[in-house]
């Protein structure tokens, strides 16, 4: 028999939709299981243990929630079950899938997140077939790690990396991996791997981790900075707004080039390039992502990067802040903290 532990923590999956309202339930973790009977066959092979630490839409999140999942988990010693399976919200799944990937990165257990993008009682969510295939992966021994089993409209069902799943388009429900680069796909039986090289990536990664002066570099606190202020750019951003003073680092996203403004042409407050240099002033780091590393940029990439911007190549924004925050918060030595965010540990990097 599969011993599971099942982490609750709200979100659409853990709600219901009464009188025009979304909002989450305290039956709808049994509602979860008692559809998982009815529709799995091999139910009786399969044991939970269930928490429920926090209740809560995961719009609503903030990084200390992460800290609560955690000490959850760790007060039952999860390396005792076959694997774990943590409900939450799409929302911010994203951040949190990347805040338990670079967290539990040396766990020797599968741990998966499910979400749904409807409540369960509307059969146009997929919720349930979300924790059947988590089920199924832990149940064959796919591989441990964190990951994130999502069925988009229409398409088959694809298993995510944790540190690799961004957050949804807009107007959109439907989830990916950067770069469209998911890690397998599930057909309801089988699983097939879908990129080669991510699973042989995942055979070095686990080499690099056991390594013991990697291991000193990665010891980590469950714990995420609130002093990480990231910076999302649009035409007119206006950089005087920003208050530095209780900040440690600014992590800038960047345009699909890779690029933001770097001109005083249109007043120096909406240049990056004097944001850099009043950081500089502060003692603050500024560093960018997201951007493919090439031997090629544009100038304006150039010039962030001359007035001493720091790039974070190959790294989703959502997986490049939530690993800032860690390191920010474990680490006080800049070659540490430098370290920490270079070395690929579970397969964040492209």
């Amino acid at each position: 028999m599969k011993q599971i532990l099942l982490v609750f923590t709200g979100g659409t999956i853990g709600s219901t939709a009464t009188d025009g309202t979304i909002k989450p339930s305290s039956n709808a973790p049994f509602k979860l299981l008692q559809l998982f009977e009815r529709q799995y066959p091999d139910h009786a092979s399969i044991h939970f243990d269930t928490l429920q630490p926090i209740q809560i839409l995961s719009e609503n999140l903030a990084p200390a929630a992460w800290n609560i999942i955690i000490a959850a988990i760790e007060s039952i010693q999860p390396n005792k079950y076959d694997g774990i399976i943590i409900t939450h919200g799409t929302d911010t799944l994203a951040y949190t899938a990347a805040a338990m990937s670079f967290y539990f990165r040396a766990c020797a257990i599968p741990i998966l997140l499910v979400s749904s993008d409807y409540p369960l009682d509307n059969p146009k969510g997929n919720g349930l077939a979300n924790f059947i295939c988590a089920v199924e992966f832990i149940k064959q021994h796919i591989a441990t790690g964190v990951f994130v089993p999502y069925r988009n409209t229409g398409q088959t069902m694809q298993i995510h990396r944790g540190s690799r799943l961004v957050c949804s388009l807009q107007l959109s429900g439907d989830f990916f991996s950067v770069q469209g680069k998911s890690f397998m796909q599930f057909d309801g039986q089988y699983f097939t791997s879908v990129n080669a090289a991510l699973i042989e990536s995942g055979k070095s990664i686990k080499q690099n981790c056991d390594n013991a002066a990697v291991s000193h570099i990665v010891t980590l606190k469950p714990q995420f900075s609130s002093r990480i202020l990231m910076i999302k750019p649009y035409p007119g951003l206006d950089y005087s707004h920003f208050d530095l003073n209780a900040v440690d680092a600014v992590l800038h996203d960047l345009y699909h080039s890779g690029t933001a403004c770097a001109t005083a042409q249109w007043g120096k407050n909406h240049s990056l390039l004097e944001l850099i240099k009043r950081c500089r002033e502060y003692g603050i780091t500024v560093y960018l992502a997201p951007a493919i590393k090439s031997e090629n940029a544009y100038q304006s990439t150039r010039e962030l990067i001359e007035q001493g911007a720091e790039m974070i190549c190959n790294m989703s924004i959502e997986a490049a802040y939530v690993k800032l925050m860690l390191a920010y918060g474990s680490f006080s030595d800049q070659q540490q903290i430098s370290g920490f965010i270079s070395m690929d540990i579970t397969g964040e990097h492209i």
